[in-house]
């Protein structure tokens, strides 16, 4: 049978209609992941696991959450998502302390390449295994002091918020501790538990199961605030050294981000369900829960944020002489 010009014409059509309906789809059509720069099971893996099981409840798709650890403060997932398109189907799962891959030499970006969304934080602190031998914080940064270098201190990711306040500690109280970096503060607690290291600084809230256990002994807070967990007061490390309040407290911000070059509707689509998320009793029930305090904020004001911390910890790194890239290359002014 003849096929002729006319018919042809009308399958051109119908394909060609068929393709631009596909390209008109609605942002997602299909499923999105998100890649969570630190180990499963601490703070940011925790975070972003329930958020994106509430903003599901606002798309017409799932969610599914990934681990791409490794790096320089948490260099390896940044680096694994910003290799991927930017049309809002990956996302990254991050912290506070990825805002120190830059001045570390991991990452050859400012933080302001992400468009971000804060769920909140938890404030740290520094314990010790339940059989420690150091019952005080001014116990165990006297015998830091009496032999430096030799007492072994976990934190997860050099540059990182927790080895940054380990750094803060140190400068304060001129003691030294043997840094012990670990992918994730799940990793970095179990290598306290198994006497790896002597002491863990993570948050208050990744810590809590295991000092209500009896498994972590808190010596202090990292905060002007004392804090309650598990039936025991927890003193703050402002009470015991004058200098701190130079260097800390330093603070979590924790959330995903996507790219900030992806389309209007993208972000539009996302702010909508992170801000229906964060709205539902689910959310506030979870950090009151877990000892987060809530954030909400996304975009400008989220990345306002970030980039504060940015520069904060990058001159902090600086003087403590824990930068590997000077700062000003990066257009960072320390005073």
């Amino acid at each position: 049978m003849k096929t002729t010009f006319g018919q042809i014409a009308v399958v051109a059509a119908l394909v060609t209609g068929m393709g631009s309906a596909s390209m008109a789809q609605e942002y997602p059509f299909r499923d999105i992941t998100t890649a969570v720069v630190w180990g499963a099971g601490g703070g940011t893996d925790n975070i972003n696991r329930m958020i994106m099981a509430e903003m599901e409840k606002h798309l017409p798709v799932s969610i599914n959450v990934i681990n791409q650890t490794g790096g320089v403060a948490g260099s390896n997932g940044m680096v694994y998502v910003q290799n991927q398109a930017d049309d809002g189907y990956t996302l990254v799962g991050l912290s506070e302390s990825n805002v120190t891959a830059a001045v570390q030499g991991g990452w050859d970006q400012r933080f302001d390449f992400w468009f971000p969304f804060i769920v909140g934080g938890s404030p740290d602190l520094i314990s010790v295994p339940a059989d420690s031998p150091y019952t005080t914080l001014q116990e165990l940064v006297d015998a830091a002091k009496a032999t430096p270098g030799s007492i072994p201190a976990a934190a997860s990711g050099a540059g990182g918020i927790h080895h940054l306040n380990l750094l803060a500690i140190q400068n304060g109280t001129d003691a030294t501790f043997n840094f012990i970096p670990y992918s994730g503060s799940a990793p970095s607690q179990e290598a306290a538990l198994a006497g790896e290291v002597a002491l863990v600084v993570t948050s208050l809230a990744e810590q809590a199961p295991l000092i209500e256990g009896g498994l972590l002994r808190p010596l202090a807070m990292l905060t002007p605030e004392e804090a309650t967990i598990g039936g025991v007061t927890v003193p703050s490390a402002f009470d015991l050294y004058d200098g701190l309040d130079e260097y800390l407290p330093l603070k979590q911000a924790i959330g995903f981000a996507i790219h900030n070059s992806a389309s209007d509707e993208v972000k539009a689509t996302l702010v909508a369900a992170f801000d229906q998320a964060m709205a539902g009793d689910t959310v506030a029930e979870w950090a009151l829960a877990n000892n987060y305090d809530i954030g909400g904020q996304s975009g400008a004001e989220a990345t306002a944020l970030f980039t504060n911390l940015e520069e904060t910890f990058a001159c902090t790194l600086q003087e403590l002489g824990a930068a590997e890239i000077d700062p000003a290359t990066l257009g960072i002014i320390c005073e």
